[in-house]
């Protein structure tokens, strides 16, 4: 009998998979989903389970009428995943029309026009989220305040963001910086904000998930926060009425969950170390750029989209080394 197979590669499989490790990442953000859920009360039930829905549906509803596939792609987590980040992304109290839009959005157009998993050149989550913010920047800005009561949900009290008010004292206002929250409270979680703005430590927590089951390396999420950390420092250093300090910038807004969960995206992010430090590098220091003196306090997801379009001249000019190859004689 002859024993002898030929094949096309991988000739070893690692296990992994794509539906692996989208599932892992929605782990990675149970305990970030369940502090909002603490803070916000049902407006953030009622977004997440909304938004995921949704961008299943559209997912199932134009793989099957529109591209007419028989292969189903729902399953793989993908859909999900998306509905979940772009939920984290938008305040508690926004009107359910609008989450469906965005998860058609998100879906329709970032995603599935491009032909789908692995071929979209931007994170569709983030996509979305830009499209709804200059669509609708009144709901989309309007923030409810952490710590309400399970029951509120569009009568929530609103409020100022600590991003909103270190906008503020770079404008001008010398007393904006006193009204931040002190680490501790942005490290559990007690601002307001977007779904996924609320706890850096859950964030942090799901950072060592990831981490550990190796579905992410450091490389892109330590890169965006130092870079964060070393320019608002400095910025600090030159003027610390105007600037806020170095950890406020790092545990406010959608850093944490931009850095950990949106840059690393597989499709959109570079594919060898090299190239990621330079996509970190290059998303911290924009970030810090939009916010600092930006239209919008918050510059994360512009960055990450900013950088997402200039994925494909990072990869030609930091390949990874092909396995086998012999570096080239001097």
């Amino acid at each position: 009998m002859n024993k002898l197979v030929v094949s096309l590669s991988p000739h070893v499989h690692s296990g992994d998979s794509v539906a692996k490790n989208m599932y892992w990442v929605i782990a990675a953000l149970v305990p970030a989903l369940i502090c909002s859920f603490i803070s916000f009360g049902v407006g953030a039930i009622i977004t997440t389970a909304l938004s995921v829905v949704s961008c299943v549906f559209f997912e199932w509803a134009i793989t099957k009428f529109i591209v007419k596939s028989d292969k189903c792609t729902v399953c793989d987590g993908s859909a999900a995943l998306t509905g979940v980040l772009l939920a984290f992304n938008m305040p508690s109290n926004i009107a359910p029309w609008i989450v469906v839009l965005g998860a058609f959005f998100a879906i329709g157009v970032v995603k599935m026009t491009f032909g789908g998993l692995g071929c979209n050149l931007f994170n569709p989550a983030l996509a979305a989220r830009a499209f709804l913010l200059i669509s609708f920047p009144v709901q989309m800005t309007t923030w409810p305040l952490a710590g309400q009561g399970f029951g509120s949900y569009l009568d929530a009290e609103t409020g100022a963001t600590p991003l909103a008010l270190m906008s503020q004292a770079f404008k001008g206002d010398v007393n904006a910086l006193n009204q931040l929250p002190d680490a501790w409270d942005m490290l559990i979680g007690n601002t307001g904000g977007c779904l996924g703005e609320v706890c850096a430590l859950a964030m942090l927590l799901g950072l060592v998930i990831l981490l550990v089951k190796k579905v992410i390396t450091w490389h892109i999420p330590v890169s965006i926060i130092a870079t964060v950390f070393v320019l608002t420092g400095i910025l600090n250093l030159i003027n610390p009425v105007q600037f806020a300090n170095p950890v406020a910038e790092v545990l406010s807004g959608g850093l944490m969950l931009g850095a950990i969960f949106m840059a690393t995206d597989y499709v959109t992010s570079p594919m060898c170390a090299k190239g990621q430090l330079v996509y970190g590098i290059a998303i911290g220091a924009l970030t810090v750029i939009i916010r600092t003196f930006g239209a919008y306090p918050e510059g994360m997801s512009f960055a990450i989209l900013i950088m997402n379009a200039f994925t494909p001249l990072i990869n030609q000019n930091f390949k990874p080394k092909r396995f086998g190859e012999v570096p080239a004689k001097k």
